[in-house]
């Protein structure tokens, strides 16, 4: 089967108006030195994944590119009438919608940091959002190619998915661009990512993965690094309009995560397969562990008041409260691979 030229969209070319606050910063304050770490290391560890990655290994989803509990439906009764042929389409379909989204988020993640470059206010911030412009170039570029070269198949981007986007592209104020996107979105493609790369039975994507999430871990402590002394700042009425954003956020991308789009494709019926991994642990329990680095992170921000401890509560996420933060995560990561001989120490 020839590789996909593009993918075949409804509306190939989307335009959105959006209010856009930009400002200088005549000051070019260097202070913030965790900030201008991150930048240093981001320079040193770009890469290219024409060379970095070997791109003529074989690979077949209809053969599983992760392993099968992965699947939402993986062991319900539902799964053992599948056929064998059936188990092949639908692992096709689950690890090509699952990239498809990774490709339509990092689009989003590109014009959203696009964004950040033009409205923070500090200077060491714009300079690391343009590393992270590029990191996100990349990023597209790697998922576009293995799904128009490997699973020559597509899907549109998840009506959650586009809605969070839309929301954090169509807002001028730069803190909810860093909230929606490198807090939220980046966090639970942090997760998901971590999922693949330890488990993933095909090494390229295995590969693919592992590069991405050296990238996405120094975005999510962007994040974190970059809001910490802003909202901690704030007065407690608009403390608790990002306490709703993040709230609202996360429920948005708990809904993406039911696949609904998948069981369509397979002709299965939807609300039965829904509520089929609603009630599977394993599928819950996968479910849960993408929240795993959002919920500390944004308790460390001080976005974790009693009542969004009671709604997270609700979420079944709130156990993730006491998790490691992101920036710690990147610095012992960082460390681990100065003393693997992985990095230099020079700016790190």
């Amino acid at each position: 089967m020839p590789a996909l030229e593009h993918l075949h969209a409804a509306t190939p070319i989307e335009h959105l108006r959006v209010p856009q606050t930009l400002a200088y910063n005549w000051e070019y304050d260097a202070t913030r030195t965790r900030l201008m770490r991150l930048y240093e290391n981001a320079k040193r560890d770009q890469w290219n994944s024409s060379t970095r990655l070997d791109w003529s290994l074989d690979v077949d989803p209809e053969k599983g590119l992760v392993p099968d509990p992965g699947i939402a439906i993986w062991g319900t009764p539902l799964w053992d009438k599948l056929t064998e042929k059936e188990k092949a389409k639908l692992r096709h379909e689950a690890i090509t919608w699952q990239l498809c989204q990774f490709l339509h988020g990092e689009q989003g993640a590109l014009l959203v940091t696009a964004q950040i470059v033009d409205a923070v206010p500090w200077y060491e911030a714009k300079q690391y959002a343009a590393t992270q412009v590029m990191d996100e170039a990349r990023h597209v570029e790697v998922y576009r190619r293995f799904v128009q070269e490997k699973l020559q198949h597509e899907y549109p981007v998840n009506p959650a998915l586009k809605s969070l986007l839309d929301q954090v592209l169509s807002d001028s104020r730069w803190d909810i661009k860093f909230l929606g996107m490198q807090i939220v979105v980046e966090g639970l493609a942090l997760a998901a990512f971590g999922t693949i790369r330890d488990t993933a039975t095909n090494p390229l994507l295995r590969d693919l993965t592992a590069a991405v999430m050296e990238d996405e871990s120094r975005h999510v402590a962007f994040g974190v690094l970059s809001l910490r002394e802003y909202c901690r700042e704030l007065p407690e009425k608009d403390r608790f309009e990002r306490e709703d954003f993040v709230y609202e956020a996360c429920v948005l991308m708990r809904d993406r995560i039911t696949n609904r789009e998948v069981w369509e494709a397979m002709g299965l019926d939807p609300d039965e397969c829904i509520a089929l991994a609603d009630g599977s642990e394993l599928a819950r329990q996968f479910r849960y562990r993408l929240f795993s680095k959002i919920v500390p992170n944004v308790k460390s921000l001080g976005l974790l008041s009693d009542r969004q401890r009671a709604r997270f509560e609700a979420l079944g996420i709130l156990a993730y409260e006491s998790n490691s933060t992101s920036d710690v995560d990147h610095d012992a990561e960082i460390e681990r691979r100065i003393r693997a001989g992985e990095l230099e120490l020079a700016g790190a």
